[in-house]
């Protein structure tokens, strides 16, 4: 084996200790590596930190990846503006010392609400939520006062302009919404952006050709005076969301004799910057992990508007030491005809003190086809705190003392009520159109009943007597059948009042002999859905779709020739169509576990159909 020269053999293993001892070697240069942190998701418009705040740290060149400029410096501090996958490189003359894959998704727009904001209405997204929104109200109110309406409310115009041309500094991945603060006496707007330097100028531009005026502030917000002189507004972005603070243009010291609310706790103050303060003073998650409104979001169906509001502080009903309502959350979602509301009232104890009520024995047994309904279904002494206040009340007091200068027992009749009152509209279509044909005008045909459940009749019939004694009106009473009847006529039209044992009932209008009955709150439940307008429900409907069946089934009607009912059935129906696309709407409240259950709905009649000027 050859020798090998000992000029060779001695560089050799001077480089091989050279790379075992590397730049850790004494005199050598240390190598560069940039802080970057392991691939991970954030969220757009918040600053991600990179690099190192150590003293003395490398002067590094950072390049986002997203197509903004590069930067110098130790560290970088870069707000993404739009969603997507971006790799950041950390360079050090000219050579790659560090790389990390960041995944930016839309910021929520809760995480851009302060924790302590007591009621929020909001869009989760833009796309898909604002457009079925838009185009049921449109349906609803019609394209020219849609487009009105819509253009006027705060921020609106810039969401609207940027859907329609599918680009601009609107984010159509975040949200758009209005809270308020308790310290603050006004509404906060935000929205999420893309561009919010752009966004601010679109925004201003926007307010000065409504005739307000733009001033900058000189710390990167704008002040908006309005038009009409009020209270000033605050513009400004943080985050990825542009805020409008709108002040309470009446809010100040109340006038004298002006009631204070019960919910009242610490009076707000119409500042502007009280609501920057609490919007750049926001850390962590905001008001999206909220306890309450996790609670609450679990019980609530998805939507595409959703409201929150939590209990004020200190917050009571008449009568009582605390509130036991917690907060409420509801959801609204649209479809093409329909809008369909589910909402959720948290308590901390069983509202109305557990007790229920039957359900009303007149939608048990009436005449069908009603265009109206109500029913009251709860417990006597909660429906007495609608009419007398609670126990204790100053106003209960003095309800109490009043009846008893009369000679009247007001314990005695809560006792008589049994906690049910029903009330059902039906309209007269053959009276309607033969005083419509007559009278070329029209005017307001058909029957309420009213019926309420009764425990005795005693204290009912005390104070129907004593009331009418003494007044004006003419009446007769007898006794019939079943109780006591009153009989009497008001604005032309006949009105009987009969009191038996067990329910009061009257009947106001033309009598409803000849129509079809049975149970009525099961054919509302049937239409409505859910159980609305049964035991322990509070439930109200109105049904316009019905008041067009009636026009519609008149085939003939006495005095009118079959040419000019045609002629005013037309008519009718064409005004109808014109000014109420409604086809029916109801709301319905019951007791539930931990709290109470709202549901409620609007439904368009069949074709109708607005505009596309938002568009």
């Amino acid at each position: 084996m050859p020798l090998v020269p000992r000029s060779v053999r001695s560089s050799a293993a001077l480089l091989v200790l050279m790379a075992a001892v590397g730049p850790w070697a004494s005199g050598c240069r240390r190598a560069v590596r940039a802080e970057m942190g392991d691939d991970r998701v954030v969220e757009a418009g918040v600053p991600v930190e990179l690099g190192s705040r150590e003293e003395g740290a490398p002067v590094l060149s950072w390049e986002p990846g997203d197509g903004t400029p590069s930067a110098r410096g130790p560290r970088l501090s870069h707000a993404f503006a739009r969603p997507g996958v971006y790799s950041v490189r950390a360079l050090h003359e000219g050579q790659e010392v560090g790389r990390v894959q960041l995944t930016v998704v839309p910021r929520p727009l809760l995480r851009a609400v302060p924790a302590e904001a007591q009621t929020v209405l909001w869009m989760p997204t833009l796309r898909g939520n604002m457009e079925a929104l838009v185009d049921f109200y449109e349906r609803l109110v019609g394209p020219e006062e849609s487009e009105n309406a819509l253009r006027d409310a705060p921020l609106v115009a810039l969401v609207l302009e940027s859907l329609a041309q599918s680009s601009g500094v609107v984010d159509p991945e975040e949200g758009f919404g209005l809270f308020l603060l308790p310290a603050f006496d006004g509404v906060v707007a935000l929205l999420g952006v893309t561009e919010p330097e752009a966004a601010m100028q679109a925004v201003a531009q926007e307010l000065e050709s409504s005739g307000h005026q733009v001033s900058p502030t000189g710390d990167g917000a704008m002040r908006v005076v309005p038009a009409d002189s009020g209270e000033p507004m605050l513009l400004f972005v943080d985050r990825g969301y542009l805020y409008l603070a709108i002040p309470d243009s009446d809010s100040g010291e109340l006038e004298a004799g002006e009631p204070v609310s019960v919910l009242a706790v610490e009076p707000a103050v119409a500042d502007v910057e009280v609501a920057r303060g609490a919007v750049r003073g926001l850390e962590g998650p905001g008001l999206s992990e909220s306890a309450l409104y996790q609670e609450l979001r679990a019980k609530v169906a998805e939507g595409h508007v959703h409201l929150y509001s939590s209990a004020l502080k200190g917050g009571a009903e008449a009568g009582e030491k605390e509130s036991p309502v917690r907060g409420f959350m509801a959801s609204l979602a649209v479809q093409s005809e329909r809008m369909t509301l589910d909402g959720f009232l948290a308590s901390s104890r069983p509202l109305f003190h557990g007790a229920n009520a039957p359900a009303s024995a007149l939608l048990a047994d009436s005449a069908l086809g009603p265009v109206a309904a109500a029913q009251l279904s709860v417990p006597p002494e909660e429906l007495a705190k609608l009419v007398f206040g609670a126990p204790g009340s100053p106003l209960r007091e003095r309800v109490v003392e009043r009846w008893r200068s009369r000679g009247l027992d007001p314990e005695a009749l809560l006792k008589a009520l049994r906690g049910d009152v029903a009330v059902l509209v039906y309209f007269d279509a053959p009276g309607f159109l033969k005083s419509f044909v007559q009278n070329h005008r029209p005017e307001p045909r058909g029957t309420v009943l009213i019926d309420a459940g009764l425990t005795s009749a005693e204290p009912v019939l005390r104070l129907l007597d004593e009331h009418l004694d003494g007044s004006l009106l003419r009446f007769r009473a007898e006794n019939v059948p079943g109780g006591k009847m009153y009989r009497t006529m008001l604005r032309g039209f006949p009105v009987q009042l009969l009191v038996g044992a067990q329910r009061a009932t009257l009947l106001a209008g033309e009598p409803l002999d000849g129509r079809p009955r049975g149970d009525v709150g099961r054919a509302l439940r049937e239409r409505l859905g859910g159980e609305a307008f049964g035991a322990g429900h509070q439930s109200l409907m109105a049904d316009l779709g019905q008041l067009r069946a009636d026009l519609d089934a008149q085939h003939a009607v006495p005095g009118v020739t079959a040419e000019r009912l045609a002629s005013a059935q037309g008519l009718v129906k064409a005004v109808l169509e014109r000014f109420l696309p409604l086809d029916s709407a109801f709301m319905d409240f019951s007791l539930a576990e931990g709290g109470a259950r709202l549901k409620g709905g609007l439904r368009l009649r069949e074709g109708a159909r607005g505009g596309q000027g938002w568009r």
